[in-house]
């Protein structure tokens, strides 16, 4: 059986109710990642911003893992209104501009009050 790895980027504190990631062979979960900037512990802005800044703590954590964005296989995006959509699509195809990973969008989600969008990621290993 593969060994399960903690994968935890530089910086980030440990939790007692997740992990950022687990690494298992030559795949990488990520965790649910919210646009909660690391270095200062807030959440900000508008849906733009945080999808923008959960991609960024998505491939944090990937790249721990020794991944990357490349590598994605299947994306999970839940956003509080199905609206902001587009508005998540178009930061999106900035990290994944060619040949997209397979990817469900789900709204209606609930988070801790100012979180609109948390995203998820399976990775191979590279």
């Amino acid at each position: 059986m593969a060994k399960r790895e903690i994968v935890r980027p530089a910086g980030v504190r440990p939790s007692p109710i997740l992990s950022p990631g687990v690494r298992v062979g030559d795949l990488v979960w990520t965790a649910g990642q919210v646009g909660q900037d690391p270095a200062t512990g807030k959440i900000e802005g508008d849906v733009t911003a945080q999808a923008r800044r959960t991609l960024e703590n998505v491939k944090a954590v990937l790249e721990a893992g020794g991944s990357s964005l490349n590598s994605v296989i299947k994306v999970n995006i839940y956003l509080t209104n199905i609206e902001d959509r587009p508005a998540v699509n178009e930061v999106y195809t900035e990290y994944f501009p060619n040949d997209p990973p397979g990817r469900t969008c789900i709204g209606g989600a609930q988070f801790a009050p100012g979180t609109l969008v948390e995203i998820e990621a399976i990775a191979a290993v590279e």
